[in-house]
């Protein structure tokens, strides 16, 4: 018979509440340029995505979406799947776990809810003025909207749509109410292409239309083109959603018409999938287009004096590093000139180099993830940040596009939760002259993004946590803040 001994129970709950201090202890020393640790948090030692910061009210709350996994939940004693980190990051020295909310069962990108976004109802077109509401995937399976107007306590609105065999990167117009949902429709040929909702109303989510390549709809034959990996859109004003196909290989990048997109014939013929193409770049084989970030209307300050091309418009293309040890294509960063939108063409790029420092040796992967997507006005055409895996994060200077460069990085110490990154469920069976790093534990950030008062979030793969930074001497001189919140 097993007895309950609520003494140690009580002790365990209180030990574990308290695991985003103790589990802080360094097992290596973090390593910066231009950068610092302001605040951290151990996220429950859970493998982490994408965090979005939203400000409510007088607070600022952070969400974290996870890669699958089991672990204990402090807050209420009991074992969880990987889903939804919900953390008061007012002050950022001391983030403050307010609850977690579990996802889908599978390890890695096989379960949790590793992708979210949030928008104010004071915002959306029809929603509730009052509240906030966050939009989440469930695992593979499904798309869900949370009333998060009391982040303590969120709960349950409506699931958009499930029964999918995939979902990843969305992203969610908030000043429209438009999502574009990275989706596995079961009756399509891929486990990722687009599902459009209208969210204005997040209580009645309406069905737009389902989007891809050619070659990816139903009934299509020959072969499937790259899966999606995620849009961004500028909404109504821009007129424009940039989709990135691909992750480290065989990328392809598609700039859409949003109105045509829209409003277009819907059914999914390759007449009416290419009609709101505006253009269509395929890139190297051995790269893919994790995100795809606009930056429009850029100065040009090599060529001011040029009576043409001293300014236009910059896409920036981020890559995913998979393979431990860079046993793949080197995975970057790619600045684009698409001011003549038809003809998109690489004019510069930028990667950590594997020396010094024999970064692909050090263990996990070496390369770029993804950047930064909040493009608040402190850091705006000149600073982007950049997750690269076991270097860290990286800060780059873009306010020349044509020649980017570094001005500060922050590499995280690593700590007892920090894991060796398993390899790519995908990769498990290919034949790689791995070595010994493959099997070292390494820090593998993952997801970065800002807030408006210029703080810098940057999420582990590895189960290392989070880390809430600031830019200092002469990165920090780049910045504009006088547009920061303060």
């Amino acid at each position: 018979m097993t007895t309950f001994n609520s003494r140690s129970f009580c002790i365990t709950i209180v030990l574990a509440t308290f695991s985003h201090l103790v589990s802080a202890n360094e097992i290596s020393k973090s390593e910066s340029k231009n950068m610092r640790l302001v605040g951290y948090h151990d996220l429950q030692g859970r493998t982490a995505y994408q965090p979005t910061i939203q400000k409510q009210g007088d607070r600022w709350i952070a969400y974290v979406g996870h890669h699958g996994d089991y672990r204990l939940n402090a807050l209420n004693g009991k074992m969880e799947n990987n889903g939804t980190s919900i953390i008061d990051v007012t002050n950022p020295k001391n983030p403050k776990l307010l609850t977690h909310l579990p996802g889908e069962e599978g390890k890695a990108e096989q379960g949790g809810a590793q992708m979210v976004r949030v928008c104010p109802g004071a915002s959306l077109p029809k929603g509730d003025k009052n509240k906030f509401y966050m939009l989440r995937v469930f695992g593979n399976q499904a798309h869900e909207i949370w009333d998060v107007t009391q982040p303590e306590n969120p709960s349950l609105i409506t699931t958009v749509v499930k029964g999918l065999k995939g979902t990843h990167k969305n992203f969610w117009e908030c000043d429209t109410g438009i999502a574009y949902l990275v989706s596995g429709n079961p009756q399509w040929r891929t486990n990722r292409m687009t599902q459009i909702y209208d969210l204005s109303d997040p209580t009645k989510p309406v069905f737009i239309r389902d989007f891809g390549l050619t070659g990816q709809q139903p009934g299509a034959g020959g072969a499937v083109p790259i899966s999606l990996h995620g849009p961004i859109s500028t909404g109504p004003k821009g007129n424009r959603v940039y989709f990135g196909y691909g992750t480290n290989t065989d990328g392809i990048l598609q700039i859409v018409d949003r109105e045509k997109l829209l409003t277009g014939p819907k059914e999914p013929t390759p007449e009416n999938l290419a009609y709101p193409q505006v253009a269509r770049l395929e890139l190297p084989p051995m790269h893919g287009a994790h995100t795809t970030l606009p930056l429009l209307n850029m100065d040009f300050p090599a060529f001011k004096n040029n009576l043409l091309g001293n300014k236009g418009d910059i896409l920036v293309v981020t890559n995913e590093a998979i393979q431990k040890e860079c046993l793949e294509g080197r995975q970057m960063i790619w600045f684009l000139d698409i001011t003549t939108e038809t003809k998109p063409f690489g004019i510069s790029n930028w990667a950590v180099p594997d020396m010094p420092g024999n970064w692909c040796k050090r263990g996990g992967r070496h390369g770029s993830h993804s950047s930064n997507e909040n493009m608040t006005e402190v850091f705006a055409k000149k600073i982007m940040f950049f997750a690269y895996f076991n270097a860290g994060v990286r800060a780059l200077d873009i306010r020349d596009p044509f020649a980017p460069k570094e001005v500060a990085y922050y590499i995280p110490a690593m700590n007892e939760n920090t894991v060796v990154l398993e390899t790519p469920a995908g990769s498990a069976g290919a034949k790689l002259p791995y070595t010994k790093a493959a099997t070292t534990k390494a820090i593998q950030t993952n997801n970065v993004e800002v807030d408006e008062r210029g703080f810098i979030y940057i999420v582990d793969r590895a189960n290392t946590g989070m880390h809430i930074l600031e830019l200092t001497g002469n990165a920090r001189k780049i910045a504009n803040w006088n547009a920061a919140i303060k």
